[in-house]
């Protein structure tokens, strides 16, 4: 299954899609990246003439493409990719420690890497990096996906 592909089977659309591209994709981890445009809404109040991107947005960032995106792959592996249309994720749980903040117009890179995917339950450590490749958040985030079959 192509990068574009998976990204066409996520269940988000704009305003709520956070992810521009897929960098790469195997069995054991993704990586992807996405820019945080100034004309979000969440700028307009977080915070008063500072504009910084809010922690719960940079988490779904790291969710969307470290998890959500990965399971559609993994899922693709042993799933008719028709069945994947409306695959299913659930987020059970996210740790997730903040080093640096991440102003409007940056781009930032996910890594995630498999801890594991069993019973259709999908665990990673996902890091996101700035422009700079500095560390702006790390932790572990957990769900189960399922897909329309």
């Amino acid at each position: 299954m192509t990068l574009e592909k998976i990204k066409s089977l996520l269940p988000y659309q704009s305003p709520f899609l956070f992810v521009d591209e897929l960098y790469q994709i195997d069995e054991e981890g993704i990586s992807g990246g996405y820019t945080f445009h100034e004309s979000a809404d969440f700028y307009k109040g977080h915070f008063k003439n500072n504009p910084v991107t809010p922690g719960v947005i940079l988490t779904e960032t790291m969710a969307q493409i470290g998890l959500v995106a990965y399971g559609i792959y993994l899922l693709s592996l042993t799933e008719k990719t028709e069945n994947l249309t409306n695959a299913q994720v659930a987020l059970t749980s996210t740790e997730i420690d903040f080093f640096i903040p991440v102003y409007p117009n940056e781009k930032v890179e996910v890594v995630s890497k498999k801890v594991y995917f069993r019973f259709n339950k999908l665990k990673c450590k996902v890091e996101m990096f700035n422009h700079k490749k500095e560390l702006v958040c790390r932790g572990t985030i957990a769900g189960m996906l399922a897909s329309s079959t």
